[in-house]
């Protein structure tokens, strides 16, 4: 049956695209040539809007732009441009972690960490070691190890006559996710088996007489243990901002005087994720009267008796969080671990599993543009077309329902306000680097119609100008980002006009 989309409804498609009922060729952004006559304003509204050429002109983002739109009842192509043209997905990829994760892992996985005892246990003494080991949760947090050292306690352990030994063997590890990020971002951490509050340790600092007072911990909601693994230095400079070494078995930074001010606070990311666990750990057994020396880390986890344990979230609520807050630990675990249940082996880096990734997605949906080299698009060399993603999509929505994962994405007006009303319902993923940008999902119509799309848009060359210290804000980037959300939008608004019924 054919759906009919209320007059007032397109009316309302029609003025957030810019026009008006009474929209002539006397209007901004008429075409230059004469139109024919026609019988219905509704039609003549649509033959006004604006080509995508010319939007894409108008955008002047000076790179490479793609896009596809198609109808979610049958897959019938609505409009592209440049549809089979590679480029960075950026964090739009973790639209496709996500998949891989549901169809290998399941929606209902969980991640588990664990506490093992080594040689029994007499009289509530281990006669061997504690080990924390770990399962791979991109989530596990401050609070869950102070629950897993209470657990311990609970299991009616009084001592250890070994050491604390942490294992993070589960996944690979992986010092950076990207090493052509700053070294201080906080979203470019290592990753491990064994992860702890995305792996990140909370900075903060205070003016004190003529100095500052700093700290280093792994705070919580409820807890605020300090560590000592990383550690902070100020010196009198004012630039770089930050430095890191490996030193001394400890992540050891540095910040610059001139740039403190009074005080202040940021996350900064863990290169030693797994001692980073291994001393907050040790801080909550202690705790509850159990005494342990240093953690050390172990590459073969033993055998033992697990005398504590915590299961994450299932694997669709950690997936839901990953796509509406774009972390990319999570993405990397889950992807990798989605690997190793795929390929009965933990993968040897970070890139195998994410060309494994991209196997599955050409096995899966035929997408021969991807080429993928991490799993949360923060890497700039991965590639797919947007013919590709959209056909991803397509098919995943109908096998997998990702659609309720994704978060609504909000139209604006020009002033980059929320339109509250607007009559167009938006779930995409975003995705942004420098000098890229990404969005792709779902358009839900006012008339019941469903359109799948992706756009994606680069300037490649410009982002190849910028230094290491220019990535986290580069001269220019902003702007740039601004104008390629206002393509998006303009497009998705120019569809909403074209394919209502």
């Amino acid at each position: 049956m054919t759906k009919t989309l209320p007059r007032r409804a397109f009316l309302s498609l029609a003025a957030a695209a810019g026009l008006s009922a009474a929209a002539g060729p006397a209007v901004a952004n008429a075409p230059a040539r004469s139109l024919r006559p026609v019988a219905r304003s509704d039609d003549l509204l649509r033959r006004l809007q604006t080509p995508p050429e010319e939007l894409i002109a108008r955008a002047r983002l000076d790179g490479r732009v793609g896009f596809a739109v198609a109808d979610m009842a049958d897959g019938k192509m609505l409009e592209d441009h440049a549809p089979n043209l590679g480029l960075p997905p950026a964090s739009v990829a973790k639209a496709l972690t996500a998949a891989y994760a549901l169809e290998v892992l399941g929606p209902a996985y969980h991640f588990e960490t664990r506490v093992i005892a080594t040689g029994g246990i007499t009289d509530g003494v281990v006669q061997g070691d504690l080990v924390l080991a770990g399962g791979g949760d991109p989530t596990l947090d401050t609070d869950a190890l102070a629950a897993l050292a209470a657990g311990v306690k609970a299991a009616g352990i009084t001592g250890v006559t070994g050491g604390l030994k942490v294992w993070g063997g589960e996944l690979p590890f992986v010092r950076v996710i990207d090493p052509l990020q700053p070294d201080h971002v906080g979203y470019s951490p290592a990753v491990s088996g064994l992860n702890l509050n995305y792996n990140r340790v909370h900075f903060e600092w205070r003016r004190a007489g003529s100095g500052y007072t700093v700290s280093m911990d792994a705070r919580s909601g409820t807890h605020r243990p300090d560590v000592t693994m990383a550690r902070m230095g100020v010196v009198a400079r004012d630039m770089p901002v930050y430095t890191y070494s490996d030193s001394n078995g400890r992540d050891e930074w540095t910040v610059a005087r001139g740039a403190l001010g009074d005080g202040g606070a940021r996350w900064l990311p863990v290169r030693k994720p797994e001692l980073y666990a291994g001393e907050v750990f040790q801080t909550f057994v202690r705790a509850q009267g159990i005494q342990l020396g240093a953690p050390t880390v172990i590459d073969a986890l033993p055998a033992g008796e697990t005398v504590a344990r915590h299961e994450s979230a299932p694997l669709r609520i950690i997936l839901r969080d990953m796509l509406k807050w774009s972390t990319n630990l999570t993405a990397e675990a889950v992807g990798m671990m989605a690997t190793r249940v795929r390929t009965g082996a933990a993968p040897a880096s970070l890139t195998a599993s994410a060309a494994e990734m991209s196997a599955w997605g050409r096995e899966s949906f035929g997408l021969d543009s991807m080429a993928f080299v991490d799993h949360s698009g923060l890497g700039e060399d991965s590639r797919i077309s947007a013919r590709d993603m959209m056909t991803a999509l397509y098919n995943i929505r109908r096998r997998k329902g990702l659609k309720p994962l994704l978060k609504a994405f909000p139209m604006r007006d020009s002033q980059r306000r929320i339109i509250s009303d607007h009559p167009l319902k938006v779930h995409a993923k975003t995705g942004t680097l420098n000098f890229v940008s990404g969005l792709a999902g779902f358009v839900d119509l006012p008339d019941g119609t469903e359109l799948v799309f992706a756009i994606f848009t680069s300037d490649m060359d410009r982002r190849a100008e910028l230094s290491r210290a220019q990535r986290e804000r580069p001269p220019g980037g902003r702007e740039w980002n601004r104008r390629a959300k206002a393509l998006q939008q303009a497009l998705i608004e120019r569809w909403g006009v074209l394919y209502s019924a």
